[in-house]
């Protein structure tokens, strides 16, 4: 049984974890890097060594599209019915719950977030692989209705091919199970490159794939700290027929262009500006519990948190006391240990730039009523969670996502207002409002320019709903039967000159 009090004294999570990988995997082996080139991964909480793993060149992501594209047109693969495929994602999804409490803990270790949350994400990301085990026997196709006697009309939906999936370090499990377990159930064959900053959670999602037995060549990993030569060998190799992006606009645009010569199918899940506004006629408790629960969770670090908090004049002062008072009582620290609710940020650059974007704010006049430094004592990448109001439109903390523990507070006075100002942003991911009034629920619900919204909830993803955004925060869906979308072709069948 794994020991929690070891994990805390012995960190080197290779002597206490049989999950924990030092090698990538390609074609059903465990490989070092063509070089021997490493690098190692680093426990953002203290600094301390977590591990090691090959750092890979061009040459070793070929050879993973390579034996990708060879088990997708072999036997191996493609001729494997979507019971069979189901099946194997029904045994993968088994062997991650058996393994949670070790997937939990390489997680907090490798990304610094609270084992609660790590635990969390366990069970939110398992449920993609759960769902699409169960939707890979539901790709149905069409019979057409024809306008003419002798002919049938068919639609067929046919896996894409080899599909390359590129993941960011703040839910190093889920944005891999959500993109994989889709590619997987449609038929696809995968390369993943999982983040630099959180590579072992990936490796060891992998390690269960292999001892649930999908075949060599079926899922292979790259790991790699240099980034952007293996993104653009996805980009313009012919081999591969789709890439699955979550990350940042910036990213997402260049893959956008570069994988436009070869026409290839590109699904981007990029980055925010969420809106969150409370009207005068919010239940004030539920909509504070929501704000720290959509701002703090993995300390701000996530795509859908609010960024930009719109108060109504009415509710304004009482929101931001209860406020106050909830973000005061958070416990920061160490995600390993009990009571933990807000880790480090991920790496010094991230650090850095929450630092500059509440210095910038302080500059322009915004008021700090809580928070606003790092944290010192604790360690050099906790920054306290912090309360700002009266932050004006010029300001970085209005016009770009922060990512990290900064409540950012604007007045209102109507909603016309408001709907102007929460739209008033190239980025169109998630928005959330608080509203009593059903009349007004439904109005305000279908004038925000986003691809999710959540009316009096903050915790709005889910393995059975569809996930993404609109204008510059990415194309296409995941999770949910539309997420089966991304990684198939549909081929129509004509039938003619028939006879009956």
């Amino acid at each position: 049984m794994f020991c929690f009090k070891n994990f805390r004294q012995r960190l080197n999570l290779r002597y206490i974890s049989s999950l924990v990988q030092s090698k990538a995997y390609i074609n059903g082996k465990w490989v070092k890097a063509e070089n021997n080139e490493v690098f190692e991964i680093i426990n953002p909480a203290n600094g301390s060594v977590v591990g090691s793993v090959p750092n890979m060149s061009v040459n070793d992501a070929s050879q993973a599209v390579q034996a990708a594209k060879k088990a997708f047109e072999s036997s191996q693969w493609s001729m494997f019915t979507a019971k069979e495929r189901s099946s194997l994602l029904k045994k993968w999804y088994c062997l991650i719950e058996e393994n949670a409490d070790e997937i939990s803990s390489i997680m907090t270790a490798e990304s610094g977030k609270p084992l609660n949350e790590a635990r969390g994400e366990v069970a939110y990301g398992n449920a993609f692989i759960e769902w699409f085990g169960e939707e890979a026997r539901r790709i149905y196709g069409e019979i057409i209705p024809s306008s003419t006697k002798d002919r049938e009309l068919i639609v067929l939906k046919e896996p894409l091919g080899v599909a390359a999936l590129i993941t960011p370090w703040n839910f190093p499990m889920a944005m891999i199970t959500r993109k994989a377990g889709a590619a997987l159930a449609a038929g696809c064959t995968i390369v993943i490159k999982p983040a630099e900053d959180t590579p072992l959670t990936a490796l060891a999602l992998v390690k269960l794939a292999e001892q649930a037995g999908f075949p060599a060549g079926v899922i292979n990993i790259v790991t790699t700290n240099k980034a952007p030569p293996i993104g653009d060998l996805f980009c313009k190799s012919p081999d591969v027929e789709g890439i699955s992006f979550t990350g940042s606009t910036e990213v997402g645009k260049l893959l956008f262009r570069n994988s436009s010569d070869g026409i290839k199918r590109i699904s981007l899940e990029l980055g925010g500006n969420a809106p969150f506004i409370v009207f005068n006629s919010a239940n004030l408790d539920k909509a504070v519990d929501a704000a720290v629960s959509c701002k703090f969770r993995n300390c701000g670090q996530t795509c859908i948190s609010a960024n930009r908090f719109f108060l109504q004049q009415e509710v304004h002062d009482g929101f931001i006391d209860l406020l106050k008072q909830r973000v005061e009582s958070l416990k920061v620290g160490d995600g390993s240990k009990p009571g933990i609710q807000i880790g480090p940020l991920i790496n010094s650059m991230q650090f850095n730039k929450v630092s500059a974007y509440v210095e910038d704010a302080r500059l322009k006049n915004a008021n700090i009523i809580l928070g606003g430094k790092p944290l010192k004592n604790l360690g050099n990448l906790f920054y306290s969670p912090t309360i700002i109001t009266d932050v004006p439109t010029n300001a970085k903390l209005y016009t770009e996502e922060v990512f990290g523990p900064v409540v950012s507070i604007m007045k209102f006075n109507t909603e016309e207002e408001v709907i102007h100002a929460a739209n008033n942003s190239r980025r169109g991911l998630a928005g959330y409002f608080f509203s009593e009034n059903i009349q007004q629920v439904f109005r305000v619900a279908k004038l925000l320019e986003v691809g999710m919204v959540g009316v009096n909830e903050a915790l709005i993803s889910a393995a059975e709903a569809p996930f993404g955004g609109v204008k510059e925060s990415g194309i296409g869906r995941e999770g949910c039967h539309h997420g089966i979308d991304e990684y198939v072709e549909i081929k129509y069948i004509c039938m003619g000159n028939l006879r009956y």
